[in-house]
C-alpha cells in the first residue's frame, strides 16, 4: 500500500470539518469577537432575515449583507 494514501485521508478529514452550513431565516448568528471587539456575545448575535442565493445573509437590525465567515461557527 502506497504511503500517501493515509495523508489523503487525513486532507479528506480536515475538508470534511471546514465545510461551512448556511443558516435558515430566523437562525441567530454571533459575529465572530475579532470583528467587533469589546463588545459581548449578546451584543454581536443578530437574527438572519435572508439567505442569499451567493451565500450571504442578510440581518434584523443591520444592514448589509454579510459573509458567513464572519460568524462563529454554528454548533
Amino acid at each position: 500500500m502506497p504511503m500517501f494514501r493515509g495523508k489523503r485521508r487525513e486532507r479528506r478529514a480536515k475538508r470534511k470539518k471546514i465545510i461551512v452550513r448556511i443558516p435558515i431565516a430566523g437562525t441567530r448568528l454571533t459575529f465572530r469577537a475579532e470583528l467587533m471587539p469589546g463588545r459581548e456575545p449578546n451584543e454581536r448575535t443578530f437574527e438572519v432575515t435572508r439567505v442569499l442565493a451567493n451565500g450571504r445573509v442578510e440581518l434584523m437590525n443591520l444592514g448589509g449583507e454579510h459573509a458567513i465567515t464572519e460568524f462563529e461557527p454554528l454548533q
